[in-house]
């Protein structure tokens, strides 16, 4: 380099190019995936005793009929405490924002979803289909708690109402057992879903093909600096970045 008179350093400056994004995204933070993983380990042994107890050919190779029945009884009281230990997450807290907000994108995508249109669907961190999962599921969970415990506790109900509570508990137990295999199912054609779920991040191209606002959402709030309570509207700011999330 050369320098020009009178001047108190080379004229031909050097400049470092803007880094590269990082190949992946941070999705989920640790106490997100604790509250997945008990969920789903307490409401599986919730439907396997269910299953021991309602089909003759799993009960007659299990036998032991009263600990079956305990432990389906544990198991259920035990469903709400993982959302509800849960909450102490400031990330987790806004996620249950997200999933209970639909916006004019979720709308579109459930509409090209039922209709089997073969355009590309825009979704925030959580498409309308998780967020309609999320809602039905949670809802039959705390009917199903509640109907189990007329049914356990005899004395707390008349007849007629016990009577109600068993039939409304075992037909809804039996469409419970229906979504969560078409939930098992999609997640297993899902592998990057998966591994977002069990190690907190995903692929930065299938975050921008799947959920392509909410990695929007993320870029420029990593660009700006700043959070913002999310809602998963249909507007970025009004999100909260993950980067934010993830030291919760």
């Amino acid at each position: 380099m050369t320098r020009m008179p009178g001047s108190a350093g080379p004229t031909g400056a050097t400049t470092t190019p803007p880094a590269e994004p990082a190949a992946r995204v941070r999705r989920f933070t640790r106490a997100e995936r604790w509250v997945h993983r008990t969920n789903a380990l307490v409401f599986g042994v919730c439907v396997l005793s269910a299953a021991v107890l309602y089909l003759p050919q799993l009960a007659e190779a299990v036998g032991r009929r009263e600990l079956v029945v305990r432990v389906h009884e544990i198991s259920g009281v035990l469903l709400p405490v993982p959302v509800l230990v849960g909450l102490a997450s400031r990330a987790f807290r806004a996620d249950l924002r997200r999933l209970n907000r639909f916006g004019p994108h979720d709308r579109r995508w459930l509409r090209s979803a039922l209709t089997r249109d073969e355009q590309p669907r825009t979704a925030g961190k959580f498409n309308a289909g998780q967020k309609v999962y999320a809602g039905w599921i949670t809802g039959a969970a705390l009917v199903l708690l509640g109907t189990g415990l007329f049914m356990w506790f005899t004395h707390l109900a008349p007849l007629a109402v016990r009577i109600g509570s068993t039939f409304v508990h075992d037909w809804l137990a039996l469409a419970v057992g229906i979504v969560l295999t078409g939930h098992v199912t999609m997640a297993l054609r899902d592998p990057e879903a998966r591994r977002g779920m069990r190690t907190g991040s995903v692929g930065r191209s299938w975050a921008r093909r799947e959920h392509g606002l909410w990695l929007e959402e993320v870029e420029s709030s990593g660009a700006r600096g700043t959070a913002r309570p999310a809602t998963d509207s249909s507007q970025a700011t009004n999100q909260l970045p993950a980067e934010r999330l993830d030291h919760q």
